[in-house]
């Protein structure tokens, strides 16, 4: 990994001319991304209540290399799409599954990460080990928030089919719903694999994951309808998969940070 970490810093010591030359130039155009803060290690604040994560670090890049620049706005998560829709913003992130429901309201860009999703738990949870164990206990609640992949899978995939169901506790972010889990007031969180192992890592034995992978989803940036700006953001992010910029992303925030310090 540290070869591959040198190997990408050399990469960008000598060579962003040269890529810039192979990829869409924006004119320094301004882009408003919206996003929610709440989906660590994707973004989130931290300690010091800066704004960071993957995302940002990789909108940071896009921008260098496409020529763009960048004015961050805050929304809840049920307000993104529509407001992305509208064209309050020009794009929207927050680690958002690519769906067909949502592309009649949004452009997708191509996925910049594809994670599988778990069952994130308390450490001691011993009344159930699986999906089955957990549809079978009617005691057994889950928090998700309304709209999400893991409210859809939590509905459909684990227990009825029913969006109603009184098992489903609902929030805002997705923060809160893990910290209803540790407070004993939930006792399920769906998450895509890579967030549920970083909370796990930081819980020093407080969460757990538990049972078997429920798919795969993949995260894409949205836009209104018919914007120009999908496009170069495809270009610049195949451009980061292929120099191994996502990689050194990754490896920074899923396996290097630690959630909390």
């Amino acid at each position: 990994m540290k070869t591959t970490a040198v190997l990408f810093a050399t990469a960008l010591a000598f060579a962003p001319a040269a890529m810039a030359q192979d990829l869409p130039d924006l004119g320094g155009k301004e882009i408003v991304v919206v996003t929610e803060n709440a989906y660590p290690p994707l973004q989130f604040l931290d300690a010091s209540g800066a704004a960071i994560g993957w995302e940002y670090d990789a909108m940071a890049e896009l921008a260098k290399r496409l020529n763009f620049t960048v004015t961050y706005e805050n929304i809840s998560w049920d307000a993104m799409i529509p407001a992305v829709s509208e064209g309050q913003f020009d794009l929207g992130m927050t680690g958002i599954t690519i769906r067909d429901d949502r592309k009649e309201k949004v452009d997708f860009s191509d996925s910049y990460m594809t994670s599988e999703m778990v069952m994130l738990v308390r450490g001691d949870e011993t009344r159930f080990a699986d999906k089955a164990g957990f549809a079978a206990d009617a005691d057994l609640l889950m928090a998700a928030q309304p709209g999400t992949t893991p409210f859809y899978v939590g509905v459909y995939e684990v227990l009825d089919g029913d969006e109603a169901n009184p098992r489903i506790k609902l929030f805002e972010t997705f923060g809160a719903t893990v910290e209803a889990l540790k407070a004993g007031d939930v006792d399920l969180v769906l998450t895509d694999g890579t967030a549920g192992a970083g909370y796990v890592e930081a819980s020093a034995g407080g969460l757990k994951i538990v049972g078997e992978k429920l798919g795969t989803e993949d995260f894409g940036f949205i836009f209104p309808k018919g914007s120009d700006l999908v496009a170069p953001m495809n270009a610049g992010i195949a451009a980061l998969k292929a120099d191994g910029t996502i990689e050194a992303l990754n490896k920074k925030w899923f396996l290097d940070y630690k959630m909390g310090q």
